[in-house]
């Protein structure tokens, strides 16, 4: 749907200050010698220090630092400054394994990925990662193609791919292999797409609490219904799972399930390990591709025990409230009959019920209306149902489907028979058969248009004339837009 410039103004404004109100925004906003102490504090393979350590580090930091920097306030401690970091959501202070601990949390996480990103002039861009681009997105056309003779063709074509290189293999010479510089950038192009999921998974686990928080401040309010409180409770986890970190954490629970895949993933990454470049790593880089898979599972075990908390506390959150709502009924009963008991206001009930129950207003014996059953007149009886056949079925016409494989030939066609090399949508629309030219297909035309970078004007506009079901002409008015032949 496309966007006024204003409306997506107003948009990036409002994001704009919500990210003001971020972890992320307080961390890089904050002065240098606390953002460069995180930084050095957390790294890859030390995701989380125990708060006595933290606390030591800290101060023997501050003591340096004071020397050359006049603004670090001389009257915060150590744990002062940790426990302002922890209330701005630059850290997080959970208790694992009976201790306190501190941690980056998710937003932090991601931060410090950025300025690490920031702070190397290294390119992003190789060739390692443009063959996992590339093969990412055949196997997304492949899994997406709904014709069956495609697929198969792409499948024979990557037997033919592969024969041809066992035959090649075959022959006796030595394969070629990546040099070690190309190695060594794959290598680290791995490493870095496995340091995004600690974020996912750290979002995840935080998710999970503040449900688990929520609950118990519930459980402890009486006044929160134990309904509303689990569906608010179910809603949430509902919410948190359809997120790009829950589908991340789905994926990876049933890559954990799965004995097959985690076998190839331990049987290629000791492989690895035993190449020449490996040598070429630095030693943390060599620590987190070596504890990958414990650090990953770790994580998620995390999160599965939020999760069992998060069960007990429901079961807990049941049981509790029936309790309470027993108590609250049976206190409420006794008030009230104590509340009776006392009142001078009421007057004492009399054991015996009124002697007059009714009293009829009538005067004469025709006024009760008695019925006499000799006067009664049988209603007439019913009309036949009606009786339908097959013929009498009649199916509500409807709209036919786009037709996308007979529509994109027709563009490829119309654009090798253009001398321009370009046809514009409503050209394209005319000379389409008449069975295709209804709105479905100019709402397909429009999505293939942009599928292909094709840009639709914000001046000028084309009509178009279609037949609707009814047979009634409809007219749509819709920004210009041209199919271009793509060069060679």
């Amino acid at each position: 749907m496309y966007m006024q410039p204003s409306h997506r103004a107003n948009s990036l404004w409002l994001q704009s200050q919500q990210f003001k109100s971020s972890a992320s925004y307080r961390l890089l906003t904050a002065q240098p010698w606390a953002v460069a102490f995180v930084r050095s504090e957390f790294t890859a393979d030390k995701p989380r220090v125990a708060m006595e350590l933290f606390h030591a580090s800290l101060d023997s930091f501050l003591k340096l630092a004071r020397t050359s920097d006049e603004q670090i306030p001389q009257t915060y401690s150590a744990q002062d400054f940790a426990e302002s970091w922890v209330k701005q959501g630059i850290l997080t202070r959970p208790l694992i394994d009976g201790r306190f601990v501190y941690e980056p949390s998710a937003q932090t996480l991601r931060t410090l990925r950025f300025l690490a990103d920031f702070s190397t002039d290294d390119s992003h861009l190789n060739s390692s990662r443009l063959n996992t681009l590339l093969s990412s997105l055949e196997s997304l056309a492949h899994e997406t193609d709904p014709d069956p003779q495609a697929r198969i063709r792409a499948l024979e074509s990557q037997i033919a791919l592969r024969q041809a290189q066992i035959d090649e293999l075959r022959t006796g010479d030595d394969p070629a292999v990546l040099s070690r510089a190309t190695a060594l950038s794959a290598t680290r192009s791995v490493l870095d797409l496995a340091s995004s999921l600690p974020a996912d998974f750290r979002r995840m686990r935080d998710g999970v609490q503040e449900m688990l928080y929520s609950l118990r401040e519930d459980i402890l309010d009486a006044s929160t219904a134990k309904g509303v409180a689990i569906g608010q409770v179910l809603e949430a986890d509902r919410q948190l799972r359809s997120t790009s970190e829950g589908e991340t954490f789905r994926g990876f629970t049933e890559f954990l399930n799965s004995p097959d895949a985690q076998q190839r993933f331990r049987a290629a990454l000791s492989e690895v390990l035993e190449r020449d470049f490996v040598d070429d790593l630095d030693t943390p880089e060599r620590q987190i591709l070596t504890n990958l898979l414990r650090e990953l599972r770790r994580q998620a075990a995390e999160v599965h025990t939020s999760y069992g908390k998060l069960s007990e506390s429901l079961h807990a959150f049941v049981q509790s409230e029936d309790y309470q709502q027993a108590q609250l009924l049976r206190h409420a009963v006794r008030n009230a009959e104590t509340a009776i008991m006392k009142s001078v206001t009421l007057k004492p009930r009399s054991g015996l019920a009124p002697l007059e129950l009714f009293a009829p207003q009538f005067m004469t014996l025709a006024g009760l209306g008695i019925f006499d059953p000799s006067e009664h007149v049988a209603p007439p009886p019913l009309a036949a149902a009606p009786q339908y056949s097959v013929s009498d079925i009649v199916r509500t016409p409807a709209t036919p489907e786009a037709d996308m494989s007979f529509l994109r030939e027709a563009v490829t066609e119309q654009l090798d028979a253009s001398p321009h090399e370009q046809v514009p949508l409503d050209t394209l629309f005319h000379v389409l058969p008449e069975t295709h030219r209804h709105l479905n297909t100019v709402r397909a035309l429009i999505e293939i248009g942009r599928t292909n970078g094709e840009s639709m004007s914000e001046t000028q506009t084309m009509t178009l004339a279609f037949r609707q079901v009814d047979g009634s002409e409809r007219t749509a008015i819709l920004p210009a837009l041209t199919f271009t032949k793509e060069p060679l």
